[in-house]
């Protein structure tokens, strides 16, 4: 994908355009109801209604949702505002319906599949489910992502101007974070199967189109370690649509979500208080014991291109059987954050066929290690999330999760036993043992579990069915119903 850069951008052009923003932006707060606070969370808690399905009760519409509009409005002629008034309140009915219709069909699959038994789940293998065992629960799964693709619409606020909105990097480290926003901003009008809607009268879901990435780019103060100028920027951007249109403030933004890879995604979310608790936040650094809420929030893969494609030794398939594997585990990383000191301490250099480096050494490929070994030992590096999963499921190398209080991507619908091994962080002085004991079947079927979740990992231009794009798509959607799959 040959995606936009704004890397040549003048530091002037930039500052020109920053103080432009702020221009626009005192005189939309000036003229407008801006974002209100003090609002609780309308997203309901969850209640078990079928063994096999969990659905959370609808979140309960705000008192305000259907009565505040612009204030122009109120300069028309009243009969003027009152169908005004009820147009939208029928929009905004006939979207709740349609995630209710979607609620029943996915409740309707599920129950049908569940009353054929234990093995009801091979009766979706094929092309769509090829591997029922890596789904909590296939049925639901496919019913609801079908729903999706019938329904979902997202609306995708037109304000603001790149490089901090409406573009993000396409390739390194952030890959996921501009992939996604160039999907949905390339998507044209009306166009055929797109989930990108220009009314937003038909919109599930409100999609904040700025990069945390370019923000620490372009208004962050290199080495200053002050997030002040990125958490202005947001607030004031949502000062603005908050100011120009009612979306925001009826639901006090349950119906809007953010995307970030960066690792300060999560601190730009608390500049406005309605967006860290109340909107669906997507991010790599997806970190429960730092505000992360997996039923409220989305967590996706951080997915490192390095030129923006796969790297070309993961795309020559087939890739090496186990038995021609010499490897049992393979790492190499800085030695950074909380776990991978304990890591490097226990096994850097201690086994031949457990290869740990800090740095590879020179000459020595990083890719032809994963293709050799059966296992791939994924740590936590500064954050929780890590670019090697990705890699290793590439790789077809079981990846072996090291962690603590991470939220891992597309959870609610992925058996992440069922394709990979967690080891606690207390067990790394033992994690020779621990891959040991996986038996030589059971290895086999984690590996067929890695060849078929493969597709849900992988960034397509344009986006195909069930790939990466798609399945962050469906977390949103699934939090928009408040349903859970398992």
């Amino acid at each position: 994908m040959e995606c936009q850069s704004f890397g040549g951008w003048n530091q002037a052009l930039v500052l020109l355009l920053l103080s432009s923003t702020a221009i626009l932006l005192f005189f939309a707060s000036d003229h407008g109801d801006g974002v209100g606070g003090g609002v609780s969370n309308p997203i309901a808690s969850l209640s078990d209604l079928t063994s096999s399905l969990s659905l959370r009760s609808p979140a309960r519409t705000p008192r305000p949702l259907l009565d505040q509009f612009p204030r122009t409005l109120h300069q028309e002629p009243d009969r003027l505002v009152l169908q005004t008034k009820k147009s939208k309140e029928r929009s905004r009915r006939g979207v709740e319906e349609e995630l209710a219709r979607a609620r029943r069909a996915i409740r309707r699959s599920a129950a049908a599949v569940s009353s054929r038994g234990n093995d009801s789940g091979n009766v979706f293998l094929g092309e769509d489910v090829p591997l029922a065992a890596i789904y909590r629960n296939p049925a639901a799964f496919f019913q609801s992502y079908v729903e999706m693709e019938k329904r979902f619409k997202v609306y995708v606020y037109e304000e603001g101007e790149p490089p901090l909105v409406h573009e993000g990097p396409c390739k390194d480290i952030y890959t996921t974070e501009g992939r996604f926003i160039e999907e949905l901003e390339q998507q044209q009008q009306e166009e055929e199967g797109g989930v990108r809607t220009w009314d937003p009268a038909r919109a599930h879901a409100f999609f904040l189109p700025f990069s945390v990435a370019k923000m620490v780019r372009y208004v962050y103060k290199d080495q200053s370690w002050d997030q002040a100028p990125i958490k202005r920027f947001v607030n004031d951007y949502l000062r603005v649509i908050a100011s120009k249109h009612p979306f925001w403030n009826r639901t006090a933004g349950a119906d809007h979500f953010m995307l970030s890879c960066h690792d300060w995604g999560p601190h730009a979310s608390r500049a406005n208080q309605e967006l860290y608790r109340n909107s669906i936040r997507a991010l790599c650094n997806a970190n429960t014991s730092e505000g992360f809420l997996p039923n409220k929030d989305v967590s996706i893969p951080e997915i490192h291109l390095h030129d923006g494609n796969i790297p070309r030794q993961l795309l020559s398939t087939p890739f090496p059987d186990l038995s021609d594997r010499p490897y049992l585990a393979f790492f190499a990383g800085g030695n950074h954050g909380p776990i991978r000191p304990l890591l490097l301490h226990h096994w850097k250099g201690r086994h031949a066929d457990l290869p740990v480096y800090e740095y590879l050494p020179r000459g020595l490929d990083y890719y032809s290690f994963m293709l050799k070994s059966r296992f791939c030992l994924c740590p936590s590096g500064h954050e929780v999330a890590s670019p090697r999963i990705v890699e290793a499921i590439y790789a077809e190398c079981v990846p072996v999760l090291i962690s603590e209080s991470y939220a891992l991507p597309f959870a609610d619908v992925l058996r992440w036993e069922a394709f990979s091994v967690s080891v606690p962080v207390a067990e790394i002085p033992r994690v020779r043992e621990v891959l040991e004991r996986v038996g030589e079947e059971e290895l086999r079927r984690l590996r067929e579990g890695v060849k078929a979740v493969r597709r849900h990992f992988v960034l397509n231009h344009p986006a195909k069915r069930f790939d990466a794009f798609n399945m962050i798509l469906h977390s949103v959607w699934l939090r928009r119903l408040n349903v859970k799959l398992d």
